[in-house]
């Protein structure tokens, strides 16, 4: 008999959304994202972070401040970053992330041709960036979907 109480694909792809984003080194939000084909394989992945070749010692990660004090113009986004490490063309592919998109990565995911969100948190709601991102992604038709459950990561970190 096999074996029953398996994740389902969102819940994996989101856990695989969860464990990307632990690779971040902002202190205060860690997003993490994964791109699906029809085919429920892994095409792109990533998270918030600086670009490659800028140092993480180098560039502030405050959130207040000056713009060139903070890592707002610093931080590529989990989701542009899952674009831009795609193994290959996205359209008609699904984005799993942990945090809703903003209006620049709104931009970057129609553009690729995604045609699924889901997403887990929204908490960023209310704010100018997400409610034009919302307009947009539902201008292009894309699908966006919460999941009610956040999925719980049990990762034990070995240290030597």
């Amino acid at each position: 008999m096999k074996r029953e109480h398996v994740l389902s694909w969102d819940e994996y792809f989101m856990g695989l959304a969860h464990l990307s984003a632990m690779r971040s080194k902002d202190p205060s939000t860690q997003v993490g994202a994964v791109i699906v084909d029809q085919e429920h394989k892994v095409v792109g992945i990533g998270y918030n972070g600086l670009p490659i070749g800028c140092s993480d010692d180098e560039f502030p990660w405050d959130r207040e401040g000056g713009m060139l004090e903070t890592k707002y113009a610093f931080v590529v986004h989990a989701e542009l970053n899952a674009i831009l490490n795609s193994t290959r063309d996205l359209h008609g592919c699904t984005l799993y992330v942990s945090l809703f998109p903003c209006n620049e990565c709104a931009k970057a995911i129609i553009q690729s041709g995604i045609r699924k969100i889901v997403y887990e948190d929204d908490k960023y709601a209310a704010a100018d960036n997400v409610i034009a991102s919302k307009k947009m992604l539902n201008a292009a038709g894309v699908e966006l979907v919460r999941l009610g459950k956040r999925v719980q990561l049990n990762v034990d970190v070995i240290t030597d």
